[in-house]
């Protein structure tokens, strides 16, 4: 049996747990996704899978 995970949907899992839980934790969720987000455009790693 074999299971792939991707690191996008396991990392937005985590974030919308955190944000149930605490709800301040949101704008330093979002601002991390974003430059996550950025760095990978910038450096060219799109096509890389976890």
């Amino acid at each position: 049996m074999n299971i792939h995970l991707s690191l996008g949907p396991l990392v937005s899992l985590i974030a919308g747990v955190l944000i149930l839980i605490m709800p301040r934790l949101l704008s330093f969720i979002v601002a991390i996704y974003l430059i996550v987000i950025g760095l990978i455009g910038l450096f060219g790693m799109g096509g890389a899978h976890f």
